[in-house]
């Protein structure tokens, strides 16, 4: 792995954006120590033709939407969300707070690998494993640093940036989209969003996130906020595992 030009801008550690697509993710995974088990799907459309090919049942989603879409969905909800306090094993979901720029696409997949079925899927002995064990200890402002100061992190994420095939923002620029993880974890639906206060519990439910109930938990309030099916600012990838 290599590191691509991670810069220091106003003082935070800036990377360069990940794109939301299936190969980059599994790619991220493979630096990570995450099981090969674990694959990535994208999702042309939430229509039931269209979702009768992606394997299933699917219970996280990884979605990208631009900022226009973002503010309408959420900008009502981000501040209602009180800053959240929680620490230690008995937490619902292992949430983390985004201080890395341009990182939200790494913060979105470690928060479904880390969440998904109880992080089953972090390979035992990885590196990604130590880092887990000892962010459940931590208090938010600490978890985020430790992230923040590690340098396989950065590693991992910088070389999966390498390997996606259209332009994205350098550092220095303004990137404008927003990834947002969901999870479906002992049977209720969370949000997982570094860049908000804290995790966002969305409700319970019996069956998987491509429902019509977890849709409506989960992507078609962003889809409704780009009033379109498919949004030339939005992409969606699911996540099961194949094993």
């Amino acid at each position: 792995m290599f590191n691509l030009g991670v810069q220091v801008i106003n003082g935070q550690k800036t990377f360069i954006p990940l794109e939301n697509n299936p190969e980059v993710h599994t790619h991220l995974c493979k630096n990570l120590g995450v099981s090969p088990s674990l694959t990535f799907h994208d999702i042309l459309s939430t229509t039931p033709e269209m979702l009768s090919w992606i394997p299933r049942p699917v219970n996280a989603l990884i979605l990208l939407c631009d900022k226009p879409i973002y503010l309408a969905a959420r900008s009502r909800v981000e501040h209602s969300i009180p800053e959240y306090l929680g620490s230690g094993a008995d937490e619902p979901v292992l949430w983390m707070k985004q201080t890395i720029g341009h990182a939200c696409g790494l913060m979105a997949l470690l928060h479904v690998v880390t969440n998904l079925e109880n992080g089953k899927y972090v390979l035992a002995g990885s590196e990604l494993e130590k880092i887990v064990k000892r962010a459940v200890g931590l208090g938010p402002v600490e978890r985020a640093r430790l992230l923040y100061d590690s340098r396989f992190l950065e590693e991992a994420h910088m070389d999966a940036a390498s390997e996606g095939s259209s332009i994205v923002p350098l550092p220095q620029e303004e990137c404008g989209f927003h990834f947002i993880a969901f999870v479906k974890k002992d049977g209720k639906v969370w949000e997982l969003n570094g860049g908000m206060n804290g995790p966002l519990l969305r409700g319970e439910l019996e069956g998987d996130l491509l429902g019509e109930e977890g849709l409506d938990m989960t992507v078609r309030e962003f889809l409704s906020a780009a009033d379109t099916e498919v949004h030339r600012g939005m992409s969606i990838i699911a996540v099961n595992n194949t094993m």
